[in-house]
């Protein structure tokens, strides 16, 4: 109905032609309702609406945001369609409808009744019925009624019905193929025949074919009958008392639809003639739009934090506003703000989203000025992945980098001196902190030793290497708690260690290091170090370090074996 409008407008006023419209068809691309589609990182699905057929609600996926937007809507089922469906993913931010604001609709039966019963009393008077009506939505509903209707009371079958519109006509061709987008009443109904193959419903193609003789019933359009077929037919019948017009869906403020349910004493017609006003006017709603009641319970079910009113007139929407307020504003546990923007202003609101920043392994392709590998971090920012340097990270992100301070207390009640000898065999230069109460301890320039009663305590920066010298540490301190002697006893002994005592504190430091996944001890000969698919092999006997093929080009990996084989043996051994 816009395009019509449209087209028969100024040229200059168009805001565009058939041609556009022809050339859009082929960009449609039809999906099912549910079926998950996704957009350069947005995601969209539909939901049924009920408003009419093929009509459909979407919930669309911004940035892990969630958008429910109902467009016109309906959660009544009537003669053919179902209700609206209540989406079982909960939105975000809701987009509906406020067209009738706070009012109620009447109960479909009764409504459905007084309809026909009007219809009745016009006919028996002789009078002409004139229903203004949309080629698409009510007029199937009603078609259905009046079908219906006409079937149990034979009294009325020489009454004629014709429903005047070429694009009602083709509309009917949808619904009688689509059978099985209705409900279940429809999809039952069509294993014996088609419910939109009317017997006393017959279509009007002009009013060239029109014989104006006796009572009938017309359904025209359009509905709110500003010009068109319904608009002729009202001016034409108005004047007599004996018929009627039944105004059967919303009507816009301003269209002559609106007027006459004021019932005026006259009215004025396309060609400007003033015409006595003398048929009854009946407002019977049909229109497929939520009342305040389906509109609240939907909002009840869904519970958004933010509703936004869209799609009705200025003063039923701030009702709607005020009594959706006033519903929540005593329950503490559902907290829901409510906008009703003009139109074209934005609505801003703020939501805390996740942001990705995953720790990548040492990239290969990007070095150092040193010639050291650096790790990268991945970064999803606006659906599109990158790798910085963790010294870009604040520069391109809102996120900083941040440092994790270990901490490790070990029982310790043996001399504090014998300790940092054993440390100064470990680390060579151990730099002692001047302190007051405790004595403080820095080992390998990044671990913190601190002496308390009955006890150390370690503390150090997380990362691989430190975590390496804390484990080195943390070896040397559990021997000596063990055999605080043993400096004295080992002073007696030949150069070098006990095998057994070597390969068991080694194995005990890389599983420390690296976990039991990575760490295997092969045939009692060699330990197996397995990082990121890079094995490492060591002798325990010989100290010495072989690896797969290709492993060895990791240098993290290999720095940090050799690194603890040969430091385990210092520590271990007190001649050196």
């Amino acid at each position: 109905c816009f395009f019509l409008d449209r087209v028969a407008a100024k040229s200059d006023d168009m805001l565009y032609t058939e041609t556009d419209l022809e050339e859009s068809m082929d960009k449609i691309e039809t999906i099912n309702f549910h079926e998950v589609k996704e957009v350069a990182g947005i995601k969209f699905w539909c939901y049924h609406a009920g408003h009419v057929l093929g009509a459909a609600m979407f919930m669309i996926e911004i940035a892990g945001v969630k958008i429910l937007y109902t467009g016109d809507f309906s959660r009544q089922e009537d003669r053919h369609l179902m209700a609206a469906e209540i989406p079982s993913v909960k939105p975000d931010i809701l987009i509906t409808e406020s067209t009738y604001g706070t009012h109620i609709h009447e109960k479909r039966e009764e409504r459905e009744a007084r309809f026909c019963n009007t219809i009745h009393d016009i006919v028996n008077r002789e009078g002409r019925c004139l229903i203004p009506v949309f080629a698409l939505g009510r007029a199937q509903e009603l078609l259905l009624i009046l079908d219906e209707y006409w079937q149990n009371h034979p009294e009325l079958h020489d009454i004629p019905i014709y429903y005047a519109s070429s694009l009602a006509k083709k509309c009917m061709a949808v619904y009688q193929t689509y059978v099985n987008a209705m409900n279940d009443k429809i999809r039952k109904a069509i294993n014996v025949n088609n419910p939109f193959v009317f017997k006393h419903i017959s279509n009007l193609k002009s009013m060239d074919h029109f014989d104006d003789i006796g009572p009938s019933v017309v359904m025209a359009s359009p509905g709110m009958m500003q010009s068109g077929l319904s608009r002729e037919l009202f001016e034409s019948w108005c004047t007599d008392k004996r018929n009627g017009v039944i105004i059967a869906g919303y009507s816009v403020e301003g269209t002559l639809a609106k007027h006459i349910m004021s019932e005026p004493e006259e009215i004025t017609t396309m060609s400007g003639q003033k015409l006595q006003l003398k048929m009854s006017v009946d407002y019977i709603s049909f229109s497929a739009h939520t009342d305040y009641q389906q509109t609240s319970e939907f909002i009840r079910a869904l519970k958004p934090p933010h509703v936004i009113l869209v799609h009705g007139e200025q003063n039923e929407m701030a009702r709607l506003k005020a009594a959706l307020i006033r519903e929540y504003e005593d329950n503490d546990e559902v907290h829901i703000e409510v906008h009703n923007p003009r139109n074209t202003e934005a609505v801003t609101l703020n939501f805390r989203g996740e942001k990705l920043a995953k720790v990548m392994g040492s990239l290969a392709d990007k070095k150092c000025q040193q010639g050291q590998r650096v790790s990268g971090i991945l970064v999803k920012r606006n659906f599109s992945y990158h790798i910085l340097t963790p010294s870009d990270l604040s520069n391109y992100t809102d996120l900083a980098m941040s440092t994790v301070k270990q901490t490790q207390a070990i029982p310790f009640t043996g001399p504090i001196s014998l300790l940092a000898s054993h440390l100064r065999n470990l680390a060579g230069d151990v730099e002692e902190v001047e302190s007051a109460e405790k004595i403080t301890l820095r080992i390998f320039k990044n671990v913190t030793l601190v002496h308390e009663a009955g006890m150390v305590v370690l503390e150090w920066i997380a990362n691989p290497l430190n975590d390496m010298y804390a484990d080195a540490v943390t070896t040397v301190v559990l021997e000596v708690q063990s055999n605080p002697k043993a400096q004295k006893v080992m002073e007696h002994k030949k150069e070098g260690i006990e095998l057994d005592v070597f390969q068991q504190r080694l194995e005990i430091m890389l599983l420390d290091m690296f976990g039991e996944d990575c760490v295997d001890f092969k045939d009692n000969k060699n330990l197996t170090v397995t990082v990121d698919g890079n094995t490492a092999f060591i002798c325990p006997e010989t100290r010495t370090v072989q690896y797969e093929e290709g492993s060895a080009e990791d240098e993290t990996l290999r720095e940090m074996v050799e690194l603890a084989v040969q430091r385990l043996y210092d520590a271990l051994n007190p001649a050196i």
